[in-house]
């Protein structure tokens, strides 16, 4: 009878470990990287014009790779503001490296890891 409840009781520990264990030997989330390349090389970038169309650009660039979430989920709507916010961020200042430098490689590449 000793040796049954032993037994019984090993296989409980077992278990619980494994059970414990099973998330930390889950697989690591998949995240998923969007990008949009915007072009520049066909803008003006001395003028304001087109100054103003690469702001569109970038702009138009963020929200289709952020994506959007329905009017009903208002964290998935703050999540999508978020995600813009961040990619705008990033966007701006490779807009401003190439409106510095004296060539442009003819696009900026807008992203964001979801």
């Amino acid at each position: 009878m000793k040796n049954a409840f032993s037994i019984a009781l090993a296989s409980a520990m077992i278990t619980t470990a494994a059970i414990k264990a099973a998330p930390a030997l889950a697989e690591a989330p998949v995240v998923e990287t969007s990008v949009s390349l915007v072009r520049t090389a066909d803008l003006d970038l001395k003028s304001d014009a087109g100054r103003r169309q690469l702001d569109q650009r970038l702009a138009r660039a963020a929200r289709e790779v952020c994506g959007t979430a329905s009017d009903a989920d208002l964290n998935g709507k703050n999540d999508v503001r978020q995600c813009r916010d961040a990619v705008l961020a990033k966007a701006h200042a490779n807009r401003d490296a190439v409106l510095t430098a004296s060539q442009s490689k003819g696009f900026i590449a807008v992203t964001a890891a979801r």
